[in-house]
């Protein structure tokens, strides 16, 4: 397939609310696969549409190298809680490269959404697929890690970013 141009932190389609998708066609399955490529080509564990400039409400995971690990994707995702039990941990994104910051989420999430054919899918998740769920169906609504940090460590994220070499190109 295609590898497509991950779009960086200060790109509006990165705050921009994903429309949900309507039509389950070839088109639909070929942005999937592109998506899968990006996402391994980068050496990440999710991404989302509109990281690549498309907002429409789909992400793509792989979390395979974890135990019980899954890859996949989901269309018009929709998670809830399970529980109350929170993790937190090292999160980074494709679109701010070279930035991890602590990162509190749900340890347990139950998302519903489609598939590429449009078949419904359920799926409760844990640990690292919980925190991708998470954070890529953020960026469907638009939302950056960065705002599910702290004050302390939004400002130590927004100092490492102003001072990277890819956001002063």
């Amino acid at each position: 397939m295609t590898i497509r141009e991950i779009r960086l932190f200060g790109d509006p389609v990165l705050t921009t609310v994903a429309d949900g998708v309507t039509v389950f066609d070839r088109r639909l399955r070929t942005t999937v696969a592109d998506m899968l490529d990006t996402m391994d080509d980068a050496g990440g564990v999710g991404l989302a549409a509109n990281q690549i400039g498309l907002t429409k409400r789909v992400f793509v995971f792989d979390t395979t190298g974890t135990q019980n690990g899954l890859r996949g994707h989901i269309v018009n995702p929709v998670w809830e809680p399970v529980g109350e039990d929170r993790q937190f941990g090292p999160e980074g994104c494709l679109s701010i490269p070279e930035l991890s910051a602590d990162t509190e989420r749900y340890e347990t999430v139950r998302v519903h959404g489609r598939n590429v054919d449009g078949a419904p899918i359920s799926l409760v998740a844990s640990g690292l697929l919980s925190r991708c769920i998470q954070h890529e169906t953020d960026h469907l609504d638009g939302v950056l890690f960065l705002k599910r940090l702290d004050d302390d460590r939004r400002r130590d994220a927004m100092a490492a970013i102003r001072s990277s070499d890819w956001f002063n190109v």
